[in-house]
């Protein structure tokens, strides 16, 4: 239905389909997608039952969509609530209402609209009361969940149920949050006339009786007296309790006073809000609690939904937790259906890191191979996909990936001289086979002129060989025809093949013989002076723009500034 060509040729439809063609174009417009969720509401003057099945399916196709790309709009799942009540009822209200707290299970306002709503449609107080419970589980920690806790209190008030309105009371005062003295105040005012057993648990209320009793005079007090002490001690118990919520509300206080955006929108979050986020995360950790911490996790993931570190956070605080695997596998599969960007596969792919843990290792391989079919040839999604083929079917396995890559026509040349170069090293290190890695660099030369990586490969392979004094030599002249192919036969840009001399220059300082000094003096005006004394041979590079002038002709600190040489010797010499 995506794009409403079951609407025919009507004219009638032709503003719907331009916003329509809008979203198409645009599609992480958020503006876009509410001209087109307005255009769709106000088909035939406003939706209804009465309205016709085409302009019913059209809107229904609209805000199917638009909450499948933005889940976390609470009010939009409320609308579409609402919308589907005039068309269909009450059931297929319903149906919107738990897929909106499915899919934003933290948000106070959509379970007190959706419990609101049920109050209105059912009349089955038990059915009312699972569902508020339902609602208390998910938002009932949150600071500022007065509107939910407000609408479960007046739902008890309409069936008069004093003793449940008090047990929910009960419940509240222990919370942190902003309106907690309004809520202990009906507490402690209901509590005048409510029977022992409901004030505190047994246990405690023995406890208390047991307290009274060694009051030297207990023994001369009436029953109605030693209930008015044992009522007051109560009442102190409360206030401890008061004051102990108090004080965890104005710990709270200053990370809440913060948070500027509460909800979900695609604008981003400036760095203050960031930062806030994390010290409020830092410090409900530290507090120990897993409901309230995991809880907070969920109120920042509406805000930061789009933020990668703490998606990652929230996985790899809850596998700190025994027995959460379950709980870490649910959160790397909403980040990355839903809200991880498939150009960010750091998400993902550390998701398959946790498959792989758990034992699941096609789940891992698939995971790879879907971002790549969004992501055709991404360098770090094929490397992690090589490894992980490499821990658990070796090296040959790990060279397919990497080949298949290579011979794809999706993969691009920078990616596939990468691929290359990794095959290489594979073949050096794990298969300790020099000569055929050295073969491998040395028979796609020319395929790979203008992939840095393959060259800082080569040059890293080269120097990175072990030696001898006998070999030293030997070895030093094949490092340096690396070097010289940089230099005259690769395209690499200006910079790429600045730096990869001044990784030659340093193996010269470090392990070059009597001349070094000389020829790293040289490289070093040719590189790094002025275009002037720049010898009129020097290989020009087509990306360069130097007309032939030479290689260098930005001003650099030379290789002596580049790795830290400042000692007064080097400074004279530069």
């Amino acid at each position: 239905m995506a794009d409403l060509t079951f609407l025919g040729n009507d004219e009638d439809y032709s503003e719907l389909k331009k916003l329509n063609q809008e979203v198409a174009e645009t599609p992480d417009e958020f503006e876009a997608w509410e001209k087109l969720i307005r255009g769709a509401e106000s088909l035939e003057g406003g939706l209804n039952r009465n309205s016709s099945p085409q302009s019913i399916a059209a809107t229904r196709a609209a805000y199917d969509r638009f909450l499948a790309k933005f889940p976390l709009v609470f009010g939009y799942w409320k609308k579409y609530a609402d919308l589907e009540f005039s068309i269909a009822g009450t059931e297929a209200a319903e149906m919107v209402y738990e897929r909106g707290v499915a899919s934003i299970a933290s948000s106070v306002d959509l379970w007190a609209n959706y419990c609101a709503f049920k109050v209105e449609t059912n009349h089955d107080s038990d059915v009312i009361r699972e569902l508020f419970e339902r609602g208390a589980a998910c938002v009932g920690l949150d600071f500022l969940a007065h509107p939910f806790w407000d609408k479960y209190l007046e739902f008890e008030e309409r069936l008069e149920s004093v003793e449940r309105i008090f047990a929910i009371l009960q419940r509240i005062i222990t919370i942190p949050m902003h309106q907690y003295a309004r809520y202990f105040e009906r507490f402690r005012h209901l509590a005048q006339t409510r029977p022992l057993t409901e004030l505190v648990s047994a246990d405690l209320l023995a406890q208390f009786r047991a307290d009274l009793q060694l009051d030297p005079l207990a023994a001369s007090k009436t029953e109605h007296e030693l209930d008015r002490d044992l009522r007051a001690r109560i009442d102190q118990h409360h206030q401890e309790v008061f004051y102990k919520t108090q004080t965890e509300t104005t710990k709270r206080w200053t990370y809440e006073q913060e948070i500027k955006r509460p909800y979900f929108h695609v604008t981003d979050l400036d760095e203050p809000q960031l930062a806030n986020w994390r010290k409020y995360l830092d410090f409900e950790e530290a507090e120990g609690s897993f409901e309230r911490a995991s809880f907070l996790y969920e109120r920042c993931l509406v805000t930061a939904a789009y933020y990668d570190e703490f998606w990652l956070r929230y996985a790899r605080w809850m596998l700190a937790q025994p027995g959460k695997e379950e709980e870490v596998r649910n959160i790397y599969q909403r980040a990355s259906c839903f809200y991880a960007p498939i150009a960010r596969p750091t998400v993902r792919l550390q998701y398959a890191l946790f498959e792989e843990m758990t034992g699941r290792v096609d789940i891992a391989h698939a995971i790879h191979e879907a971002i790549l079919f969004n992501l055709p040839g991404n360098v770090e999604t094929v490397t992690s996909w090589a490894n992980l083929a490499k821990r658990h079917e070796g090296i040959d396995a790990a060279i397919k990936v990497y080949q298949d890559q290579i011979e794809s026509p999706e993969s691009d040349n920078d990616a596939k001289g990468t691929f290359c170069a990794e095959v290489a090293k594979l073949v050096w290190k794990v298969k300790k086979s020099v000569d055929d890695a050295r073969k491998i660099f040395q028979d796609n030369i020319q395929s790979y002129l203008d992939v840095r990586q393959f060259w800082s490969s080569y040059l890293a392979f080269e120097i990175q060989q072990p030696t001898t004094e006998e070999t030293e030599p030997e070895q030093l002249e094949r490092i340096k025809q690396v070097h010289n192919l940089v230099r005259q036969k690769s395209t690499l840009s200006q910079e790429a093949v600045r730096d990869l001399v001044h990784d030659y220059m340093l193996h010269l300082l470090e392990r070059g013989g009597k001349e070094a000094a000389k020829e790293v003096l040289t490289l070093d005006r040719e590189i790094n002076g002025p275009v002037s004394i720049h010898p009129a041979s020097a290989h020009p590079h087509p990306s360069d723009g130097l007309n032939g002038s030479g290689i260098s002709g930005i001003e650099v600190s030379g290789v002596f500034g580049k790795f830290g040489y400042n000692t007064a010797a080097y400074a004279a010499l530069r």
